[in-house]
């Protein structure tokens, strides 16, 4: 009876030993990959401001170049009525 009794201490503390210690690994590479997923969303944050401000400065540029081409046709204008 007491062999028994051992057997099962022994197998509760083995189990308990086993349960702790799948706890523990479990919860660190929780930690990690949540971890690793804050930093992929600042590269996703950091990416998508980039991409925002490549449309911003595209539409600028488109802007501009048609501010250009007006004032270009006016300098042409100019031109041609210095010309007669």
């Amino acid at each position: 009876m007491e062999s028994i009794a051992a057997a099962v201490i022994t197998g509760g503390l083995a189990l308990a030993g086993t349960l702790a210690g799948s706890y523990f690994a479990n919860h660190k590479n929780l930690a990690l990959i949540q971890y690793r997923l804050e930093q992929l969303e600042e590269k996703v944050d950091r990416h998508n401001n980039i991409i925002a401000r490549t449309y911003e400065l595209e539409k600028r540029m488109e802007l501009q170049a048609k501010e250009l081409a007006v004032e270009n046709h006016r300098i042409k204008d100019l031109e041609r009525r210095a010309e007669q």
